[in-house]
């Protein structure tokens, strides 16, 4: 019986083994599925109390809407500005909306909600003036053209340096002699100066993004696109891959990548209160579709 032991240890330890490994790898596929439940963020205790309390003024306009105002970008009389995050963003933030975007489902006005001062909504045709300043200036959106954000400040110096030769070009004439090895200027401010200032998103469906992303007033920007992410968005489009992201998303995860791969910095969930209102949102629409479950949804609250 004694020389049995040995053996009778090592299956038990084998099937320990087993049945750990088995629990790290469900923990990883939840984790992977919702990448929403390991985020950062303040409280949402205010978004639950508003919640059970139903809908509430907007101090602006007047009108009744649930957690914010969607026209006035700015959250309801139940829920006081003092308990929902600030979030400081390394750059600016442009979102141009198209006029058929429905206020109520866009998630951008997340982001000037939560980072006021960085971000500005503007509705199509209305868009800024980028021209002049299209060497710190980029946009997010997929294309053959589109670079890496890894890749931006290299491209934002190459755009730069472009921008000068053309200039020098243009001032060349047959009386001022200058050397065909003539390079630009690097220490020509614009050229000097190629760091990302200023991100631009699309904020529409992606059936009506092509008359935005046309437009020739964004035609000169350095085009960004982002790694492969699913979405956790509950309005999915029909027809569309789980790799379409919604706006919100789209801004998150750009700004984690620049963090790690333009500032070099290690992240520690800087940005992760962008998905404040967004993560409370998608919990509560995931509960409603497991109405069954309301004992666990209890305890998990």
């Amino acid at each position: 019986m004694s020389l049995n032991t040995p053996v009778f240890l090592k299956e038990r330890e084998e099937d320990t083994s087993k049945f750990v490994e088995i629990q790290q790898s469900q923990t990883t596929c939840i984790a992977a599925e919702d990448p929403l439940q390991n985020l950062c963020l303040a409280s949402q205790d205010v978004l639950k109390n508003a919640q059970q309390n139903g809908r509430s003024k907007c101090l602006k306009c007047g009108g009744s809407r649930m957690f914010y105002c969607y026209t006035c970008y700015v959250p309801v009389e139940n829920v006081p500005v003092e308990q929902i995050p600030h979030v400081k963003l390394p750059l600016k933030i442009d979102i141009i909306k198209h006029p058929n975007e429905t206020d109520g489902k866009s998630t951008a006005v997340h982001a000037k909600l939560l980072a006021p001062e960085f971000v500005n909504i503007y509705t199509y045709p209305c868009i800024p003036e980028y021209e002049e300043k299209d060497h710190e200036v980029a946009l997010v959106f997929p294309g053959p053209k589109s670079v890496s954000v890894k890749d931006i400040s290299f491209h934002l110096q190459k755009k730069s340096q472009n921008s000068i030769r053309g200039k020098n070009d243009d001032l060349d004439k047959p009386s001022i002699k200058r050397k065909k090895t003539e390079e630009p200027d690097l220490n020509d401010s614009k050229c000097k100066d190629t760091t990302l200032k200023k991100i631009v998103f699309i904020d529409s469906t992606w059936n009506q993004t092509n008359k935005i992303f046309t437009d020739e007033r964004l035609q000169g920007l350095l085009q960004v696109e982002l790694k492969t992410r699913k979405t956790c968005f509950w309005r999915h489009q029909k027809g569309k891959p789980d790799t379409f992201l919604s706006t919100i998303e789209a801004i998150y995860y750009f700004l984690v990548d620049y963090h790690t791969d333009i500032l070099k910095e290690k992240y520690k969930g800087q940005y992760d209160n962008l998905l404040f209102f967004y993560s409370f949102m998608h919990q509560l629409i995931k509960n409603a579709k497991c109405p069954g479950d309301k004992e666990t949804r209890k305890l998990t609250h």
